[in-house]
């Protein structure tokens, strides 16, 4: 693999990493009752969602232009990895929801 290519293949681990454990610190902060922090957990979550993106529309983009990126096992982690922090993300900010309905 291209070393550009894997920059951004692990771009979207590491940022797809963050985004899930941001998520995941939201919901703990909301479950103590700190909606203020829960809520900026989510921002952050979804900054890096945002930058995982990006190295994906990177390698799509040069897959567009003609230029095959290899599929190996590392790339298809790195997919897997972007789809379950956006459906991570997504999940807590219905239950941060429900604690907030909850403690009101």
């Amino acid at each position: 693999m291209q070393e550009e290519n894997l920059e951004a293949v692990m771009g979207l681990i590491i940022h797809g990493g963050n985004a899930k454990s941001n998520a995941m610190e939201a919901i703990q902060e909301a479950k103590n009752g700190d909606f203020t922090l829960a809520d900026e957990k989510i921002k952050l979550a979804e900054e890096s969602l945002v930058e995982a993106h990006h190295s994906q529309t990177g390698l799509l983009t040069k897959e567009a232009q003609g230029e095959h990126i290899s599929l190996n096992l590392l790339t298809v982690h790195s997919q897997d990895h972007l789809m379950t922090s956006i459906a991570f993300t997504d999940l807590a900010k219905e239950i941060i929801d429900v604690y907030k309905k909850i403690s009101a």
